[in-house]
């Protein structure tokens, strides 16, 4: 299999190994040109004492190709930088989704830290324009792509990533009670030796894109392909994993000892991802129904 490259608008190049593997009975898989109003879900509104609102689109129990999110977020921060030029509104934009099985890296990923033959890959392999190494995304992760105006907030990329650990931080604690950390040096969220959160981002013109990835009940193993973030001599965790930890150290051998049904797991965690994230960017959330993206269904020339 050889490497392909995909050439989108504003864009560039960007290396793509395509691979139609491995697809989850657990999540719907959903095209986002596929994608109605959906009429019949009930829209949140979160509310806190900031004056700023940020659009929330939730699709946090679809399975969204990577390739469709990735040209979502591409297509918002062009719009918000027209906005920004005629100097109109420029409000926050929200998106939490999970992917179908797909590794991506960061614009200067080394392909030393994917240990498979990139020719053969066992899922799709994406190089994108974020910072960072080499990551895995499939069912069971949350992935948060906060398409931020700093303007709005803070123009320093090191307390935006801050800001986005302390948003996991405050999930993992106040939720499930589970203690994180950050590690000097390296950006993420850790419990112990595990790393359960993985960040990378990208900035155009101010306007933050990417985000962050965070396990919640995703299959591990794919993670063992990959070095991953190229860091080496360190684990990748789970929240279902940490809570099935606590229940045989407590001498429980049945999850639903736990006060958390893991079928709930993700619905759970979403939530309090968003609370925890209005509460940290001071941002009333706004759910906004997910509009039918015409451009998605235009096939990139091979």
């Amino acid at each position: 299999m050889i490497i392909q490259s995909i050439t989108t608008s504003n864009s560039g190049s960007f290396p793509i190994c395509p691979t139609s593997r491995h697809r989850s009975q657990s999540c719907k898989i959903i095209p986002l040109n596929l994608v109605s109003s959906q009429k019949g879900q009930e829209l949140t509104s979160i509310n806190h004492k900031g004056d700023r609102t940020c659009e929330y689109f939730d699709l946090h129990k679809e399975l969204v190709p990577y390739e469709d999110a990735w040209n979502w977020q591409k297509m918002i921060v062009r719009e918000k930088i027209g906005l920004i030029e005629r100097n109109e509104e420029c409000p926050d934009t929200l998106i939490v989704l999970q992917h179908q099985p797909v590794y991506t890296l960061g614009t200067g990923s080394s392909l030393e830290y994917l240990n498979f033959d990139i020719k053969n890959a066992p899922f799709d392999v994406y190089r994108t324009e974020r910072g960072g190494e080499v990551t895995y995304h499939g069912p069971g992760q949350l992935i948060m792509y906060p398409i931020i105006n700093l303007r709005n907030h803070k123009m320093d990329l090191h307390w935006y990533l801050r800001e986005l650990e302390e948003v996991v931080i405050r999930v993992l604690s106040s939720t499930f009670s589970i203690k994180a950390s950050r590690i000097e040096g390296l950006t993420g969220v850790w419990v112990g030796d595990q790393k359960l959160a993985a960040i990378g981002i990208k900035v155009s013109q101010w306007i933050a894109y990417h985000g962050l990835a965070l396990n919640v009940t995703t299959d591990l193993e794919p993670f063992n392909l990959i070095v991953p973030c190229g860091i080496r001599n360190r684990k990748v965790g789970s929240i279902k994993g940490l809570l099935g930890e606590a229940c045989l150290l407590n001498g429980h051998t049945d999850a639903k000892a736990h006060h958390f049904d893991y079928s709930q797991l993700i619905d759970i965690t979403s939530q309090s991802l968003i609370r925890e994230f209005s509460e940290v960017f001071q941002l009333q959330i706004q759910q906004k129904s997910v509009p039918i993206l015409e451009f998605l269904m235009k096939k990139p020339e091979s």
